[in-house]
């Protein structure tokens, strides 16, 4: 576009206006024509404006709005935790990953041992680890990011965690691996030391059924701790036991220093009910009556040979089994005894079998004549014996004595609320 010079001068009572165009100069005008060539001058810089604000013509590639075009979004930039180069981390502190002037693309946690998993922020500017990481171990942290433009950042941080000064570990669980138990069965786990920290371990430990059965965690010691489902296990499942106890604080400068995995089924539902004031013991397999025998219970002339009412689980076995009177009881008392008795089925820690006793088949069915177990015939007393699961519910009523909670595996004495109420979370 050709440039367009005007001037403006008012001379006495005229008003001089020259334009120039090249090398023309248009003459003066009259006050008549100032307001028609005035609004004349004022539409030509009008369209001047505009021409120039929309780039001019053509070839013009429009200066300002190009300037701003070109211009692009600073880089994004990423923060991990730990820092670079850090050593002696906590295991039990997660690593997490912040990004600014762009969202997460991806994030990769690299070292020996199970793979560290984490999730994203809702906005994808953070990330954070789940679990706990591994003492003595390196890892390396990959995190890349985008900014609006769509370039990426990609930054490497590498972090060592701790060696404990103490270390707890789980030495037993029960059942044992592969086992096949009963619906009543509870899972006992024993650790290497003290755990002060419980809420930490508690939640390091999972258990997982295939019929998804609820169940809960009560303490029963520093160093034990029982897992009992509300209701009965259903029958006829796999059941898988995880202790993810590496790098959980456990007490102070002491972590767990690896985890634990177990696997058992419950087999098939055996419920068994003894009614000592009948004589009887009726044995139900998912529901339906196995066998109904007549049985001899404690004869009660003591505490401890009073066969406890409540709902006991089967323990272990033995064949034969030693069995001696308490020992307040000594050798030539009449309450004395010392004996083996055979297909013998143990239902608590005071004492309490389930075997077979030739000596008393006269009196089962009829009388109470035992030192508190309950016995059987030898024909019943092995067919129980090889019948049974370790867990199985053995429900003893008609007596003045209370099966305690903690007595063997009388968990089920307790109600479920209660039982929760050892738990060491909300």
């Amino acid at each position: 576009m050709a440039s367009v010079t005007i001037w403006l001068r008012r001379v006495g009572a005229r008003l001089r206006i020259w334009s120039q165009r090249g090398s023309t100069v248009l003459r003066e005008s009259s006050r008549q024509r100032v307001g028609l060539v005035a609004a004349g001058i004022a539409a030509t810089l009008a369209v001047v404006l505009v021409v120039t604000m929309m780039g001019g013509s053509d070839g013009d590639n429009g200066t300002a709005v190009a300037a701003g075009s070109e211009k692009q979004a600073a880089a994004a930039t990423i923060d991990i935790a730990p820092e670079h180069d850090s050593d002696d981390v906590r295991p039990d502190k997660p690593i997490k990953v912040t990004a600014a002037g762009g969202t997460l693309t991806d994030v990769t946690v690299q070292g020996k041992g199970d793979p560290v998993t984490g999730s994203y922020s809702d906005d994808k500017r953070g990330w954070k680890s789940s679990g706990t990481l591994e003492p003595r171990r390196t890892y390396t942290v990959t995190a890349t990011a985008k900014n609006p433009d769509g370039k990426v950042t990609t930054t490497t941080s590498r972090f060592k965690t701790l060696t404990p000064r103490n270390g707890v570990e789980i030495i037993d669980v029960t059942p044992m691996k592969g086992e096949t138990v009963g619906v009543g069965m509870p899972i006992i786990v024993t650790f290497s030391g003290p755990v002060h920290n419980k809420d930490k371990v508690e939640r390091a430990l999972e258990v997982t059924s295939e019929h998804d059965d609820a169940g809960a965690w009560r303490w029963l010691s520093d160093q034990q701790v029982a897992f009992r489902t509300e209701e009965y296990w259903e029958p006829n499942q796999r059941v898988t036991f995880k202790g993810h106890l590496s790098g959980v604080r456990a007490a102070k400068d002491t972590y767990g220093t690896e985890d634990f995995s177990r696997k058992f089924k419950i087999g098939d539902s055996h419920i068994s009910t003894i009614n000592v004031k009948k004589h009887t013991m009726t044995v139900k397999e998912n529901g339906e009556t196995e066998r109904r025998f007549g049985i001899s219970a404690g004869k009660a002339t003591t505490y401890a040979y009073t066969t406890a009412s409540g709902v006991h689980l089967t323990m272990d076995k033995g064949n034969p089994v030693r069995m001696k009177s308490p020992p307040h009881i000594k050798k030539g008392d009449p309450e004395y005894y010392d004996l083996d008795v055979y297909w013998a089925v143990r239902i608590s820690n005071s004492g309490e079998y389930v075997h077979a006793m030739a000596s008393t088949t006269w009196a089962q069915g009829r009388q109470n004549v035992s030192h508190g177990c309950v016995n059987a015939s030898p024909e019943n007393g092995e067919w129980f014996y090889k019948y049974s699961y370790r867990g199985d519910p053995v429900k003893v009523t008609g007596t003045s004595r209370d099966l305690e909670w903690n007595n063997g595996y009388g968990y089920w004495q307790m109600s479920f609320k209660k039982w929760k109420k050892g738990s060491a979370l909300d």
